[in-house]
C-alpha cells in the first residue's frame, strides 16, 4: 500500500495518498486506478490480469489475521479495530488506539496485496505460485537451490525520465549452503551480488579496517550503510545474583572495553561502536546523547566501589552467547578481567539462548534487536514494564515509572519531532540505569561486481532491485 525510500520516509505506492483523522484512529487510503496484478490465466480476462481494488486489501488483511493461515505477520494488525472498502479506490482502517508508527507497519511485506481468485485456485500451493503487483514476477523455484523472477511488464512505476521500471529482465537467486563456495563463485564473477559478509571469508576479502583488499579493488565494489540492528548484552534484572542487580557493575561493563577496537579487529570495521543509546544509527529518532565510551579507570573505580560496599572481592558474571559471537564476548571477558571483574562466557546454541531468555533463566546474554518497522518505538518496547517476558519482548525485566509514562504518552503524539523528543528521554533513561550494554549498531554491507549499477542501501536491508541495471563488460 505504501513504501519506504532509502531514508525510511513513507512515500506512495499502490495508495497514491492518504488521510489520517485528528484523533489518529482512522486512516483513509486513496488507491491508484492503474495497478495491475501479474498476469495469470485464472483471471479469465482478455489480457489475463485485472486492476487492484480496495476489496483486494480487505481480502489480504482477512487472510493475514485468519488463524487457519497462521501468518507470522498477523501481529501487524493487532491494533486494528476494523477495515473496509468504501469503493474500488477508497480503503479505510480504524485503530483501537493511536499508534503513530502504524503507517510504517503497512510497508511490511506481510501487508502485500494478493488476489482472491489466485489464492483460492492454488490453496496451500500459493506459496509456490505467488501472484502480486511488484516489479518482478515469479518464474521458477527449486527449493534450497534457485529462485528466478522475470520482469513484470505491467509494473506501474517509472523513473524520473519516464522509463518504465524495472530495468533488469530477470533476477536469479542461488542458494548455496557452503559460504566458502558462495564466496568462490562471487570471486570468479559467477554471482553479481553478495548481500552479507560471512566470518569464513571476511579476512580474505577485507582489511582489518573494513576496506577491500588490493587483489579485489578492480573487480568488486563494496557499499556500507546503517542497518536497524542494535547488538547488545542484556542483564536479567530479576536475577537473585547481587552482581546483576548492581548498577555499579553494569555500568563498569559498559565502560570497561573498547568498542572501536572490537569493531576494527573482530568485525573488520563493519559496524558503528554503540557509544550512544539503544536506538541505532540510521533510525529516525537516533540521537547523539552520550552513552558509554572506553574508560577503564572509571570501570575499575566502579568495581572497587562495589567490592567495598559488598565485601565481595571476586564478583563474577556469566554471559550466554552462541558461537557466532563467541570472539566478541571473549574480547569483553579479557578486557574486564584487567579491571577486576571475572566474566564467564557460556557458549550454547542460539535456540537454547532464545528459550532461556524468555524463561528468565540467563543472568546475562548477548542479543540482537532488529527493527520490524521504521519507528524508534520499536527499540523502546523491550524496556516497557508491561512487556515483561514471556508476555512481551522485555527480556531484561527493566522497570522505570518515568520511562513507562513517557512510552505511553508517545502514542498520543502525532507530531514526529515531538515524539522523537520523548524517545530521546527514554533512551537516556536506559543509558542511565544500564539494564544493557550496547555493543555496536550494525551495518548493511554489500559486494557487487563492477558492472552492477544503481543498487542502493537502506537501513532495513531490503534488496530493492527495480532501479538496478548491468553494464556490458
Amino acid at each position: 500500500m505504501i513504501q519506504l525510500d532509502d531514508s525510511l520516509h513513507i512515500i506512495p505506492d499502490i495508495a497514491k495518498s492518504w488521510k489520517v483523522s485528528k484523533d489518529a484512529l482512522e486512516y483513509t487510503f486513496i488507491l491508484q486506478k492503474n495497478i495491475k496484478f501479474h498476469k495469470h490465466p485464472q483471471f479469465k480476462t482478455k489480457d489475463s490480469t485485472r486492476n487492484v481494488i480496495a476489496k483486494d486489501f480487505v481480502y489480504s488483511f482477512d487472510r493475514l489475521v485468519d488463524p487457519k493461515v497462521a501468518s507470522p505477520g498477523n501481529w501487524v494488525l493487532k491494533n486494528v479495530k476494523n477495515y473496509n472498502a468504501i469503493n474500488d479506490t477508497l480503503f479505510r482502517i480504524k485503530l483501537k488506539k493511536p499508534f503513530p508508527a502504524f503507517l510504517g507497519l503497512l510497508g511490511m511485506r506481510y501487508c502485500s496485496v494478493v488476489p482472491k481468485e489466485i489464492v483460492e485456485f492454488y490453496g496451500n500451493q500459493f506459496r509456490s505460485n505467488p501472484i502480486g503487483t511488484g516489479p518482478f514476477k515469479f518464474k521458477l523455484w527449486e527449493e534450497n537451490v534457485k529462485l528466478v523472477f522475470r520482469k513484470n511488464e505491467l509494473y506501474f512505476e517509472r523513473d524520473k525520465k519516464g522509463k518504465q521500471l524495472p530495468y533488469l529482465e530477470a533476477v536469479a537467486i542461488t542458494f548455496l549452503p557452503d559460504k566458502q563456495s558462495e564466496f568462490l563463485q562471487f570471486a570468479q564473477g559467477k554471482l553479481d551480488l553478495l548481500n552479507s559478509l560471512d566470518a569464513s571469508y571476511k579476512d580474505e576479502l577485507l582489511t582489518p579496517s573494513g576496506k577491500l583488499r588490493d587483489v579485489y579493488k578492480n573487480q568488486i565494489n563494496i557499499s556500507k550503510g546503517s542497518y536497524l540492528n542494535s547488538e547488545y548484552l542484556g542483564f536479567y534484572l530479576e536475577s537473585d545474583k547481587k552482581e546483576i542487580q548492581s548498577e555499579l557493575l553494569r555500568k563498569a561493563i559498559n565502560y570497561g572495553f573498547d568498542r572501536k577496537k572490537m569493531i576494527t579487529y573482530l568485525k573488520n570495521g563493519i559496524g558503528t561502536p554503540a557509544t550512544n543509546g539503544f536506538i541505532p544509527k540510521g533510525m529516525p529518532g537516533f540521537n547523539n546523547t552520550p552513552g558509554y565510551t572506553y574508560n577503564p579507570e572509571k570501570a575499575k573505580e566502579l568495581i572497587d566501589t562495589y567490592k567495598k560496599q559488598t565485601g565481595d572481592n571476586n564478583p563474577t558474571i556469566r554471559i550466554a552467547t552462541d558461537s557466532n559471537y563467541q570472539s566478541i564476548c571473549e574480547f569483553i571477558q579479557r578486557e574486564l578481567e584487567k579491571v577486576g571483574l571475572n566474566i564467564i562466557v557460556d557458549v550454547m546454541p542460539s535456540s537454547t539462548i532464545r528459550q532461556k531468555k524468555w524463561a528468565g533463566k540467563l543472568e546475562s546474554f548477548r542479543a540482537s534487536w532488529i527493527a520490524d518497522y521504521p519507528d524508534a518505538e520499536n527499540f523502546l518496547s523491550p524496556y516497557y514494564s508491561k512487556n515483561f517476558t514471556p508476555n512481551g519482548p522485555n527480556y531484561t525485566h527493566f522497570k522505570n515509572e518515568i520511562f513507562d509514562k513517557l512510552y505511553e504518552e508517545s502514542f498520543l503524539i502525532t507530531n514526529t519531532k515531538l515524539r522523537e523528543q520523548h524517545y530521546t528521554k527514554m533512551d537516556s533513561i536506559i543509558i542511565a540505569e544500564a539494564p544493557i550494554v550496547p555493543l555496536y549498531y550494525d551495518q548493511v554491507v554489500r559486494f557487487t561486481q563492477k558492472n552492477v549499477k544503481g543498487l542502493t542501501n537502506n537501513p532495513q536491508n531490503f534488496l530493492i532491485l527495480k532501479r538496478v541495471w548491468k553494464e556490458k563488460k
